[in-house]
């Protein structure tokens, strides 16, 4: 392949959770990051691994959010500049819930957060607004947390009825300014995942409620791809939970940022941003 395209695979160092002896032992996880080291409360561990990606660059149709669980999609926006929430939330909000309908064919979609992410080496303060870019594999939600987060953000009247139709969490993942050749987005082939054996429910805690999510033991089987360089005008969704459950579709997508040998020397730092969606379906 040209190197414009990048390498056929690449390689990354992951972080995948390590499980307890114990399997009573439920797992947390504090959503605010020790000040001085950066790091997030748990009563886990974790381990590093090497794993291969490979480049979907000119493969892009291989997967969907059906088979594979994620799916690519050429989609400029008319916004350019992400420079405060408000302004994201009136501008931005809108035009991505119109194309996340457009792509997917949902006749109902609730965005319910967004998470802007900024290299900044060396920089260990994980606040909300200086979010950096973590090599680390997991999931968003889970099905537990997926039905909560229905009736968080939606009213209570409409959650029932919903509820009883297909519904999905996806996130919508765009490169903000430059092309994300610096620690770029590897995602996980559904079909990869064994979801009862390689998923585990993981606490999260903020100050006034909690969360769940998934975290991701490693596994050998595992499929993990990426798009080199990744444009402003490129998307792609990433499904974290899908209510049909019986086989037939992907129901989850590991996922995780990484170091990527094959940036080109000089590279901007990487920017995105990621919107959280419920997505629903008559």
């Amino acid at each position: 392949m040209s190197s414009e395209h990048g390498p056929a695979t690449s390689t990354g160092l992951v972080s995948f959770l390590v499980p307890p002896a114990d399997p009573t032992v439920k797992l947390y996880q504090n959503i605010n990051a020790d000040s001085a080291t950066g790091e997030r409360p748990r009563n886990f561990t974790r381990e590093d691994k090497h794993i291969p990606i490979e480049n979907l660059r000119g493969k892009e149709d291989s997967v969907t959010l059906d088979t594979a669980g994620f799916q690519f999609f050429h989609a400029p926006s008319d916004y350019k500049t992400f420079a405060n929430d408000e302004e994201i939330k009136k501008v931005y909000y809108p035009e991505s819930i119109e194309l996340i309908k457009k792509l997917t064919g949902a006749s109902r979609v609730e965005l319910f957060d967004h998470t802007i992410r900024r290299r900044v080496p060396g920089q260990i303060d994980d606040s909300p607004d200086k979010r950096q870019p973590v090599p680390q594999a997991h999931v968003d939600q889970t099905t537990r947390s997926s039905i909560a987060r229905v009736h968080r953000h939606l009213p209570e009247s409409d959650a029932p009825e919903l509820l009883k139709k297909r519904f999905q969490i996806i996130n919508l993942w765009r490169p903000i300014a430059n092309p994300a050749w610096d620690w770029p987005l590897a995602l996980c082939d559904y079909r990869s995942v064994n979801p009862e054996k390689d998923s585990v429910p993981v606490a999260l805690v903020y100050p006034d409620r909690e969360g769940e999510t998934m975290g991701i033991k490693y596994s050998e089987n595992y499929k993990w791809k990426y798009l080199y360089g990744m444009t402003p005008d490129e998307v792609v969704l990433i499904k974290c939970f899908d209510s049909v459950q019986d086989g037939s579709v992907a129901v989850f997508t590991p996922h995780t940022a990484f170091e990527d040998p094959a940036t080109p020397k000089g590279s901007p730092h990487r920017q995105s941003i990621e919107l959280r969606a419920l997505v629903f379906y008559d």
